[in-house]
Order: structure tokens, then sequence, then C-alpha cells
């Protein structure tokens, strides 16, 4: 469920304090109109009695002005208080959705494989690559025919069988988080998003990740978690922030349907919920992410400044920008609100193009640059903002917050 600060009522209207001058007009005429009145309808017996006489034409005008002065003072400061308490409780609510929305996860472990990366390499060489634009995507032939398509491939020998290399892959993604999983109890549950796009048949896709989770000796349990990408993470913000379950997410695109323009990737992510992990020191700080409504620049301008105001940056810059599965319908809007927001603009070295450089990595979308700028964060950079797509070119963009964890929260193993 978003959090939409946008739907949190306005400020109550104030009413117009009375109108002193309004108010001083108003007994001038009541006093002339009832002095008026009784001289001219008075008795001559009256007349001979000043003190009577004036008391009837000023008391009577004097109290009728008192009553509805009071009336109206009364009125005023009904309506103040009222105002006052639809303020209050407009604040109250917009502090909570402000404390749900900045809600954030943990980073604890990720793992990252593209044709950038060699088998056995550690990642720090394939970061250097990411950040220095070097590209991976070619014209080459995939895994399932001789076709050549414009692609990047999981740089594996062609010679070996497809499920012999997805093994491969799997194992070492685990393999990554697993030493990081070493360091918690084993009675630690996992809820585990599993999100795999091959065009490899879904029972050798099962028995596949059967064996490479067997062959990782990870003591702790699994149990799945519903829904995909960022929205699976955002509804976990919401509904499980206080649980003792590690999220652990694996995406990879291996040898998808149709390669052309697509990127191979596999990203391992291991997440934890600040107010209940302490075992494992946290990379960095994943904050909610904001999902563009409409397919609109002022759309997208709105999402990203939600994603920046979720993320205590405390003036802080954004180091990087990252894009990852962003269609071409996308790249005008991407760039206003670059320029809108003051970060990174496109093609300078803050910004990361994953699209260009490895193609659209499907369902790794979301995670392939959270992995990347999780890594960028460890080596002592300050803030990543990522604009991702789903699986699917045309569906609308996320955007997301990594921050460094504060020195006087990280802790010393």
């Amino acid at each position: 469920m978003a959090v939409r600060l946008d739907q949190v009522p306005a400020m109550a209207s104030r009413p117009a304090p009375p109108r002193i001058w309004l108010w001083l007009g108003l007994l001038t005429l009541l006093l002339l109109a009832c002095a008026g009145a009784t001289l001219v309808f008075s008795t001559p017996a009256l007349r001979q009695r000043p003190m009577d006489f004036w008391a009837l034409a000023l008391g009577v005008p004097l109290l009728i002005w008192s009553m509805l002065s009071f009336g109206r003072a009364l009125l005023y400061i009904s309506q103040q208080r009222a105002a006052d308490g639809w303020d209050e409780s407009r604040v109250e609510d917009l502090t909570r959705k402000l404390r749900r929305g900045r809600r954030s996860q943990q980073v604890l472990s990720v793992s990252l494989h593209t044709a950038l990366r060699e088998p056995g390499q550690e990642q720090s060489r394939q970061l250097d690559a990411l950040l220095s634009g070097t590209k991976a995507l070619k014209t080459q032939s995939s895994w399932l025919d001789s076709t050549l398509l414009r692609h990047s491939r999981l740089p594996y020998g062609t010679h070996e069988a497809p499920e012999q290399v997805l093994l491969q892959v799997m194992v070492q993604v685990l393999a990554d988080l697993g030493k990081t999983l070493a360091q918690v109890p084993d009675d630690t549950p996992l809820a585990l998003l599993l999100e795999v796009d091959s065009a490899l048949p879904e029972h050798l896709l099962h028995r596949v990740w059967r064996q490479a989770w067997s062959e990782s000796g990870i003591r702790q349990s699994t149990v799945p978690v519903e829904g995909d990408g960022l929205e699976a993470l955002d509804h976990w913000l919401d509904h499980r922030i206080a649980d003792q379950a590690l999220l652990l997410v694996v995406a990879v695109q291996f040898a998808p349907q149709n390669p052309e323009g697509r990127a191979e990737a596999a990203v391992g992510l291991l997440l934890g919920n600040r107010l209940t992990q302490n075992a494992v020191p946290a990379l960095a700080y994943l904050h909610r992410p904001e999902a563009q409504r409409e397919p609109t620049t002022e759309a997208l301008l709105q999402a990203a400044h939600q994603a920046l105001i979720w993320a205590p940056l405390d003036g802080e810059p954004i180091v990087h920008a990252w894009r990852s599965g962003v269609g071409a319908q996308h790249e005008e809007a991407i760039t206003t609100v670059l320029a809108h927001i003051r970060m990174p603009m496109p093609n300078t070295q803050g910004f990361c193009n994953l699209d260009s450089l490895l193609g659209h990595p499907g369902v790794a979308s979301s995670w392939l640059p959270i992995a990347a700028a999780t890594q960028a964060i460890a080596r002592g950079t300050g803030p990543q903002f990522i604009f991702s797509g789903g699986s699917c070119r045309e569906a609308g963009l996320w955007s997301t917050v990594l921050v460094p964890v504060p020195p006087l929260l990280t802790k010393e193993y």
C-alpha cells in the first residue's frame, strides 16, 4: 500500500477575526437609531426624566450590541478551536504517514553477475566496469540458437549446456549471500522472493534452483514471498517491518525467450529490518521505493521528489544516478526529472545507464541497480538514486534512494 502524502487533507481554513471598525459602526448606528426612536416615540413624561430617557435611548442599543458582540466572539472562538482540532489531527496523520513512508531496509549482502563479471572474478572489477561505462551489449548468438542478436550474455562457454550455466550462476549467487548468512542464527527465517525469467522449461528451472540451494549450505529455512519487484518490497515495509525474518531476493534473467536488447543478469540481495536485525552490519539503507502513478513526466517528477523525501539526505548530494529497465518512451521524462531535482545529468560521470551498457534486465531491472549502488556505497561514496522499470518495457518507473549507514550507527564486528 503506497503512502500518499498528496492525500493528506489540507489545513483547516481559519475564520476571519471580527472587524472592529464594522462593530463600532454598528454600535453607532444602533445608538443613533435607538436615540431617534426614543425621541420620536417617547411620552412627554419620559422626556421630563432625563435619566430614564437616556437610559432607554443608550442602554437598549448597548445591550443589543453587547449581546451580538458576545455571540460573534463565541462563534469566532468555537471556529478557531474546531480549526485547531482539525490541524492537530492532520499533523498526527501526516506524522504517521511520514514515519511509515520513511521506513527502510538494511542491505546486508549483495551478489551481482552480469556480462561484465567473469566467473570467479571479484565484484569490484564489475563495478569499475559499470561506473566507467564499459559496454557489454553486442551482437552475438544466444544460448538457444545461433541467430545473431544484440544482447549481453553471462560470460560462460558456449559449449556448456544452458541449465548447467544457470546452475553455476545460481550457486555463485547463493555462495556470495551465504557468507553473510553464516553470521546469522540458524533459526532466523528467510522470506524468499525468487524471480526467474528464462525460455528454459519451468520444471527445469525448479530443478536447477533446488540443486543450487542444496549445494549452497545455507542453514536457514525459507518461506516464499508473494508479489514481485519493488511492489513486494513496498508491501514488506508496510506489513512486515517488525518481522524477525530476513528478506532474500534472487532475480535472474537467463536465456530469455526474445534476447534482442536484453541483458542476462543474476542478482542476489539480503535485506533486514532495522527494528529487529542486529546480527550483521548493514552495507546501506534502502528506502521506500516510489512508483510513477501515471505515464507522464509530472508523475515521474512527483515520484522522484517523494522518494527523496523518504530518504533523510540532510543536504548530502546524490553521488550516482542509475537507470535500469527503462523503455525509450521514458527518455525525455528522465532527462527532465534529472534537471529539476539537480542530480547528475545523463552522459556525465555520475549517471550510469545500465540499459545502454547491458540491455534490459527484465525481472532483475529493479534489483540490479540496487546491488550496484550498494557496492558503490560500500566503497565510501554517498547517496544513490535509481530509476528502474519492471520486466515489461512499457511499465511505469520506480524511484528509489539508497543512503550510507550513518557512522554512529555502524557497529564494529
